[in-house]
């Protein structure tokens, strides 16, 4: 099959509407940006055994793909618009990427995101690279540089979850929470809502103890963590220490948002948006670095989250 018959095939159901003059099939799309808004952007790329596992569906990995971007908008408090989509592949397998993207557009769908454009190649490995486009009011967005001495740091959802899943899948073993690694939900309406609320903010892709780190890196502070604070499953609990907190603090994937804001605000957004649920699990100091608690006691664990190289 040629690249334009794969195309139009698999990737052209959406169209131009009101707000994308052109779409998937010119050079490139052309899109209105809405009056009193900035633009989005963010890129991420997954290579097939690198950032999931061989036996992978090919529905949940059209899925990651745009959910991991979707991810990253939310960290900015973005409203997520349109995505293009360079697809490398080894060969074509029709049942396979009729799957792919049938999960990349159920995602979309549900997030009213158009694929607008892209490319298609050949290459030994498979490799996809979604660029994802969100509008945001002016200055509203929300960065990893404004954390606060005094802020709440907080956490949304169970982490370590996809880290605790991908160590079984690696072992062999069935895991209960596979979906977590493989159908990561990005945390859209709460990045949106936390607008006004939050003074720094960052998706957890990489370990919450790393990315964590880029915020305080950014922001000139330190932070104070209670690890016996931060949710988890029920799986992860009893857990050895080590082992568990391998997974909460440096596993990845869980594509969770983590924020800070202050303790007025803190209980404004609790008081106003109850049907989210987030997790205060430390405080913003003063010195630089992360220090780590368990039940009010001091304790030692070595912050490394995922390395590309």
């Amino acid at each position: 099959m040629s690249e334009f018959s794969l195309i139009a095939q698999h990737f052209s159901r959406h169209q131009a509407t009101n707000d994308i003059a052109i779409s998937v099939g010119d050079d490139c799309a052309v899109v209105d940006v809405p009056v009193g808004h900035q633009l989005v952007i963010c890129t991420d790329t997954m290579v097939a055994n690198r950032h999931y596992p061989s036996d992978t569906p090919a529905h949940a990995i059209g899925h990651k793909a745009v959910a991991v971007n979707l991810s990253d908008l939310s960290a900015m408090g973005a409203t997520p618009h349109s995505i293009t989509l360079a697809l490398s592949l080894p060969s074509y397998d029709e049942a396979w990427v009729a799957d792919f993207a049938d999960g990349l557009y159920a995602i979309c769908d549900r997030y009213g995101v158009k694929l607008i454009g892209g490319d298609t190649t050949y290459a030994p490995t498979t490799a996809i690279s979604v660029t994802a486009v969100g509008y945001i009011p002016k200055h509203q967005a929300i960065t990893r540089h404004g954390a606060m001495v005094d802020d709440v740091i907080c956490v949304s959802g169970h982490i370590g979850s996809a880290s605790f899943a991908l160590s079984q899948i690696l072992q062999n073993q069935p895991s209960q929470l596979r979906d977590k690694l493989d159908y990561p939900e990005p945390q859209v309406a709460l990045g949106q809502a936390l607008r006004g609320y939050a003074h720094s903010m960052i998706d957890i892709s990489d370990g919450l103890g790393q990315d964590l780190g880029h915020i305080l890196a950014a922001s000139g502070v330190g932070a104070r963590l209670d690890l016996d604070k931060i949710p988890c499953h029920t799986l992860l609990e009893h857990l050895p220490f080590a082992q568990k907190y391998q997974h909460i603090i440096n596993g990845g994937d869980d594509y969770q948002l983590c924020f800070t804001m202050n303790k007025e605000k803190f209980d404004q957004f609790q008081a106003n948006f109850p049907h989210f649920s987030i997790h205060a699990i430390g405080e913003i100091v003063a010195d630089g670095g992360v220090q780590l608690f368990e039940h009010g006691q001091a304790v030692a664990f070595d912050i490394k989250g995922f390395e590309h190289f």
